[in-house]
């Protein structure tokens, strides 16, 4: 049976870290549900992709979901200013649920004080921040850590990333 994944995202997300992943997921069976503030809004990613929002924060607990895809570009950062995400995301780490943060992504577990002893990469420009936050940094395609977070540094890595995390899915 398919998994129910959430993706947290606002505007300003880098587009193929949304499009990839989720087209992976929906091929394999499982659900992407896209949470943002406001339910009647329509995202734009940073190159002009749109997606429309499914659910809004309020509306949702992490229970309701088996696994988080946090995208990056500007949105995690946008994100993490508020502290539902911030809690959204710290209940999948605490709980050992798939966590799977691309490029700018691991942002929002840096600000949920997630990522202490854990190994993981992001974008280049996160690195100081990552490391600061506890993580393991690695130079790599992608880290999988716990067999729960996923993460990985750039668009490049997106085949990657979808394998592993597709991995971590089917269970």
């Amino acid at each position: 049976m398919g998994k129910k994944v959430a993706a947290l995202m606002t505007d300003e997300f880098e587009d193929t870290e949304f499009t990839g992943p989720a087209e992976a997921y929906r091929k394999a069976g499982h659900e992407v549900v896209v949470i943002e503030k406001d339910k009647s809004k329509t995202l734009t990613g940073k190159h002009g992709e749109k997606v429309p929002v499914d659910l809004t924060i309020d509306e949702v607990t992490p229970d309701d979901f088996d696994a988080l895809l946090i995208p990056g570009g500007f949105s995690p950062d946008l994100l993490r200013e508020d502290d539902r995400f911030v809690a959204f995301a710290k209940a999948f780490m605490d709980k050992k649920k798939p966590v799977f943060a691309i490029c700018h992504g691991p942002q929002l577990l840096i600000t949920a004080k997630t990522l202490e002893g854990r190994k993981a990469t992001g974008y280049k420009s996160i690195k100081v921040d990552m490391e600061y936050a506890g993580a393991n940094y690695v130079d790599e395609e992608v880290a999988v850590c716990c067999n729960q977070l996923v993460t990985s540094r750039t668009p490049d890595d997106i085949p990657a990333f979808n394998r592993e995390s597709l991995k971590i899915l089917a269970g």
